[in-house]
């Protein structure tokens, strides 16, 4: 870029003629002030072309700079797909608390999803998440977080969700020798203990579709809920409809089913959405991998190789 040239003006001093006793300030010709204010003015006028020449260089060089850059990618790791779970993970969502052998519906259905987001089976990374951290306002480490996380217009206000994978109902459960043995509605659970891990609908269910009169008994997780049904310290736990059937059946002696809750207002049962950051770029894609895997039969074929999709269990009235 070119400097503003300083411009030097000499006031110099006419001779003095003999016999003068001071001397006079000697007054440029008008002329000459012209010459001179035509002169400055072309100066300015070529320092301030030269400006502008260097501000558009650099302008045009930030832009190429920029262009020439690759756009940031929006997934957590670039090159990687970033999926979360919870800590521990349960059967039959994962098989064996281990994710990354794909085995069970929810592990996988992330790899089903991946494959249709281009990934390959070793570009997929788990982490783990509890359940409140994954639905909990802020950034998140993953790009994707499923552990039957059902869609509500509430927790819709502080992440994303994906179209629905997996549609259910809830479940109440007990054991041999419980006061909830042989209840057969809603009416006769109410003025028993119920509980469900807290933060869930399970736990919405209970008090909104049951309402006992001692309140609904919160627990962290399925886990600390089902200690406390075994334990007696509380007569019954709500879960969801394949959970129901798996810890009958296999994790508590004497577990029974006794029946599942009504659809609240008619409509569908609990669907399942896979989490992701609230507005995040990857949603649409998301989704659209998942509409696929519906539309292409791929759901249903998981969901009848590791749910209890052929079973039932009455619906409490």
């Amino acid at each position: 870029m070119l400097a503003m040239l300083p411009v030097h003006v000499e006031m110099r001093r006419a001779p003095v003629p003999a016999g003068q006793a001071g001397g006079r300030m000697e007054i440029p010709h008008p002329s000459g002030a012209l010459m001179f204010s035509r002169s400055a003015r072309t100066l300015s006028i070529i320092a301030a072309s030269a400006t502008l020449l260097a501000l558009t260089a650099c302008a045009s060089g930030g832009a190429g700079s920029a262009e020439s850059d690759a756009p940031a990618s929006d997934y957590v790791t670039d090159g990687k797909l970033t999926v979360a779970t919870g800590e521990p993970a349960y059967f039959p969502w994962v098989l064996d608390d281990a994710p990354e052998s794909g085995e069970g519906f929810e592990a996988a259905v992330a790899y089903a999803v991946a494959e249709e987001l281009g990934f390959a089976e070793d570009d997929v990374v788990w982490v783990r998440s509890t359940f409140d951290q994954a639905i909990a306002p802020g950034p998140k480490d993953f790009d994707i977080n499923l552990q039957q996380f059902s869609i509500t217009e509430e927790r819709a206000q502080t992440v994303d969700f994906s179209s629905p994978y997996y549609e259910t109902t809830q479940a109440v459960i007990t054991v041999a020798g419980s006061p909830a043995e042989g209840a057969a509605s809603i009416a006769e659970l109410k003025d028993l203990l119920i509980g469900a891990q807290t933060g869930t609908t399970s736990f919405q269910a209970v008090e909104s579709e049951i309402a006992p009169t001692r309140g609904a008994q919160a627990f962290n997780t399925n886990d600390d809920a089902k200690l406390a049904l075994q334990n007696r310290t509380v007569d019954a736990i709500v879960v969801d409809l394949p959970t129901a059937f798996y810890l009958t059946g296999v994790e508590l002696d004497g577990g029974s089913i006794i029946g599942q809750l009504p659809k609240t207002e008619g409509n569908t049962g609990d669907q399942f959405g896979l989490v992701l950051a609230k507005d995040s770029a990857l949603t649409a894609d998301v989704t659209a991998a998942v509409d696929a895997l519906r539309e292409n039969g791929t759901l249903d074929a998981l969901a009848d190789e590791w749910l209890a999709t052929g079973a039932s269990a009455p619906v409490l009235q």
